[in-house]
């Protein structure tokens, strides 16, 4: 584990495992309760590198670490075997995050965000790759293509390995081990169609659910399926991995644990992926292609709704290749195949959102990468834009799916038909002309369906999916108060009060600066005001302190108080949760100032900016009356 050793010194250095009645953790230290401080080496903990300082308050004894708290807290736990108790300001507190789905959501997005570029990057040289090949630039046995699809086909085939790096280290794991797993699930060999010969026996046999088995471990049958270009296995691999590997992390021997550890953790993991995630993903594939078959029977109509509607949810999930099958055996069979063309509308629909999403935003990322993601959707790689933009965005998904849906009904209900397994996006287009007739009804039915989805998908993101909110603060004015200057980026007061320097407070780790560049505030009304359009990134059951990180990129720390997180919650009423999208001016906290100090604590409030590092300047008021709405940081880049 990547703070394993500062752990470590910080268990040696506050008397000893045998010395810790309990530790917690709150926004940026840890909170040790300790039998005998006298035992502590304070000296010790305050030059040691990863420490800032250290406190000695209301019965705790706080070692303050800064942003990066909650990951030394599970390896001091980890370390230490301490229980892991819920944090007092714990932000893997699952209470304040919304609902399973924005929490499922929040989670894919967050993995995918790291190679969000080079997603984008492989998705467009593929649909290139694909475009040459469609004009007769190229053909799939020269050299040039085969270099060009293995460059753009590279990630997507291999997306578990690089899923499994990302994963793992938002679960807590370690990264490589994540990669090890992946590259495990797409080993080549152990693909289904790398087995030749006849298989050692068949599970459920004349069933449903009917899987030839050809290997075993240690006797226990192995249904094999296809993990490449899989999102759902690995996760669901790593997320089990990362709290195994933590849990031998606390009971192997600190001798062997640096490669005990993690061979116990995937001889465990890689088997029971193979073993229950295999089968479970493999029924449900078959299931939802024996019930999309009874259904087309039933009616084409509703079969191309749900098939069109879900297709892109079948894909995160690894389903689809249930319905692949299907598709290759009625080609073989009768010439033609109804279950492929259904999804057709779906890479159409996703540019008809991003292309809403690109005219509406005025985020300049955002900008940046929706033209190559509309670009590679219409070519029909989804990928880049769906994980990337629509799926962490929420609404334009949903309207992609509805859409999709909908374009999926009408090829239903024009009787489109695939004759050969096309390519996808616009390059399945031809695999609907008949043989025989030509382009007929059933063809412009195809070119319809897509026309709707794509304009439907573009006027519901536009309209209703608020991609036109501002994200750039407005240039400052100049206040009597103010710096008399015009910079890049403007942060605002949150409270009514009075502003002193950071410098000036009583607690040593904010007054140094060490946990953020910013100003004090004494507030004179108990309501903090959001001073930025962003996100809640932090907010914890005592209330006392909230996280935000504007839309512009800035960390902002607003602490209520000093050592108010003793009052655990008392006095504090927060309006927001954790991962709350916030508007400039909305109320986000109320707190009871004569209370707060009544009961003994300095109601002094540091406005910090975390991330001071990215900043070439940090500017701010001069100390002074303050009120709501009138700067008081000013970040140049």
């Amino acid at each position: 584990m990547k703070y394993e050793k500062l752990a470590k010194a910080i268990i040696e250095n506050v008397g000893g495992k045998e010395n810790v009645n309990s530790v917690v953790h709150c926004i940026t230290r840890l909170r040790f309760k300790l039998k005998d401080e006298g035992k502590a080496n304070t000296e010790v903990l305050e030059n040691m590198d990863g420490v800032v300082t250290v406190r000695q308050s209301g019965g705790q004894y706080q070692v303050v670490i800064g942003n990066h708290v909650p990951d030394v807290y599970k390896a001091v736990v980890a370390e230490g075997g301490f229980e892991s108790n819920r944090p007092v300001d714990d932000p893997d507190d699952k209470s304040n995050k919304g609902s399973l789905l924005d929490r499922f959501i929040d989670m894919i997005s967050g993995i995918f965000q790291p190679i969000l570029a080079v997603l984008v990057a492989s998705g467009m040289i593929k649909g290139f790759n694909a475009l040459f090949i469609a004009m007769g630039w190229l053909n799939e046995a020269s050299g040039t293509y085969q270099v060009l699809n293995a460059i753009g086909d590279a990630l997507f085939y291999f997306l578990p390995i690089f899923l499994g790096y990302t994963a793992m280290k938002k679960f807590g794991g370690t990264p490589f081990l994540g990669m090890l797993i992946a590259g495990a699930l797409v080993y080549p060999a152990l693909d289904p169609g790398a087995q030749a010969g006849e298989p050692l026996y068949t599970l459920f046999a004349g069933t449903l659910f009917e899987s030839p088995v050809h290997i075993e471990f240690f006797g226990i049958p192995i249904i094999l399926m296809t993990y490449a270009m899989s999102v759902i296995p690995i996760i669901l691999s790593t997320f089990f991995a990362a709290k195994l590997e933590n849990f031998f992390a606390r009971i192997v021997p600190d001798v062997v644990k640096t490669f005990v550890v993690p061979m116990l953790t995937v001889l465990i993991i890689v088997p029971l992926t193979f073993i229950v995630i295999g089968p479970i993903a493999t029924w449900a594939s078959q299931l939802l292609g024996a019930g999309t078959i009874w259904l087309y029977e039933l009616s084409p109509v509703i079969a191309g709704a749900v098939v069109g509607a879900f297709w892109l949810v079948f894909v995160m999930f690894g389903l689809h290749w249930g319905l692949v099958p299907i598709a290759i055996n009625n080609f073989s069979s009768q010439g033609w195949d109804p279950i492929l063309a259904l999804m057709f509308v779906h890479s159409f629909a996703l540019a008809g959102a991003l292309t809403a999403i690109w005219m509406r935003t005025k985020k300049q990322k955002l900008k940046t990468l929706t033209p190559p993601a509309i670009l590679s959707a219409i070519f029909g790689v989804t990928e880049p834009g769906m994980y990337g933009i629509a799926l962490p965005l929420k609404k334009p998904f949903i309207f992609t799916l509805i859409a999709s849906g909908i374009g999926g009904a009408l090829l239903g209900l024009f009787g489109t038909v695939g004759y050969a397994m096309g390519g996808l996006g616009i390059f399945q287009l031809p695999s609907f002309i008949q043989p025989k007739e030509g382009i007929n009804v059933a063809f412009i039915g195809a070119l319809i369906a897509a026309a709707v989805g794509t304009v439907l998908a573009f006027v519901l993101t536009y309209f209703f999916s608020g991609a036109n909110k501002e994200t750039e603060e407005p240039a400052p004015q100049a206040e009597d108060n103010t710096k008399q200057n015009v910079t890049s980026k403007v942060i605002e007061s949150p409270l009514n009060g009075e502003v002193i320097k950071l410098a000036d407070i009583s607690d040593s780790a904010f007054a140094s600066g060490a946990l953020g560049k910013g100003v004090a505030i004494k507030p004179s009304e108990g309501k903090l005001i959001s001073p930025v359009a962003g996100t809640v990134s932090a907010l914890f059951d005592t209330q006392h302190a909230i996280g935000i990180v504007t839309e512009h990129g800035a960390e902002l720390l607003v602490h209520i108080g000093m050592d108010t997180v003793q009052l655990e919650g008392k006095f504090f009423n927060a309006h927001v949760a954790q991962g709350d999208k916030i508007e400039k001016g909305q109320l986000l906290i109320e707190f009871d100032i004569e209370a707060i100090e009544k009961a003994g604590y300095d109601i002094f409030t540091p406005v910090v900016i975390t991330n001071f590092d990215q900043y070439t300047s940090i500017e701010t008021a001069e100390e002074g009356k303050i009120q709501v709405g009138k700067p008081i940081i000013f970040l140049d880049k």
